[in-house]
Parts: C-alpha cells; structure tokens; sequence
C-alpha cells in the first residue's frame, strides 16, 4: 500500500513545474507512444520523491540554490539535461508555473535542514520533543 504524503503548495507546484519540464523534454526527445515514457518517469518519480523528503520542507529553496543535495549524481545530470531543455521552453508553455519558479529561485536555503531537528532519536513514533533549556 503506498504512503500518501500530504505536501503545501509550494512543494506541490514544485513537483507541477517538475512533471512538465519532463513532458516537456520527453516530448522532444524520446519516440514514445506515452510521455513521459519509462526513462523519464522513472527521472520523474526519483525527483518527486526526493522533493517530497527535502530536509527543508516548506522552506525549501530550487535544488539548484539548495546546500544539501540529495540527488544521486547520475540522477542530477539527467535532471539538469531535462531542465536545460524544458526551462527555456516553459516560459510559453507554463507562464505561471515560470514566474513562480523565477520567484522561488531568489529563496535563501536556511542553513540546516529543519525536519528531525526536534524528534527524540530513540522515539519511533516521530512526535516532536520539546526542547529543554
């Protein structure tokens, strides 16, 4: 059964703007029946995921200006291909999705990932331990 993640609307258009540029190059570069076909959507699934599980959650800044990358390297060069291709080509296809992109790029990466930075290690229920000072 798979897990459903519930994401804010930043990472959700994140991963809209992601699933397009993939269409987008598929499109163009791959003679499938079905786009995306199974090399990209395994690209896309591999990004989707890797979104999803950002240490930096809602303040997550694009991959590019991020301190933690945590792309397999194989993967980031297929993603940088893909986005390469796709990113001049959004501007007509995705205005919106574009200019939201344009904005995010000027988001500061915080210093240190937020997510586990309160969970009690030994605690396997992952609720949230206060801080004792």
């Amino acid at each position: 059964m798979k897990k459903s993640i519930t994401r804010n609307r930043r990472i959700e258009r994140e991963v809209k703007t992601v699933r397009a540029m993939v269409k987008i190059f598929c499109s163009a570069h791959h003679q499938s029946n079905a786009v995306p076909c199974q090399e990209c959507l395994d690209v896309l699934r591999y990004a989707e995921k890797r979104i999803d599980f950002c240490p930096f959650l809602e303040n997550k800044p694009t991959c590019a200006n991020c301190t933690v990358h945590c792309f397999k390297p194989h993967y980031r060069q297929k993603v940088k291909r893909v986005m390469a291709f796709a990113g001049p080509r959004m501007s007509y296809r995705h205005p919106l999705l574009t200019f939201f992109h344009f904005l995010d790029k000027f988001r500061a990466a915080p210093t240190r990932p937020v997510r586990n930075a309160n969970k009690d290690r030994n605690s396997n229920s992952g609720d949230r331990v206060p801080i004792k000072q």
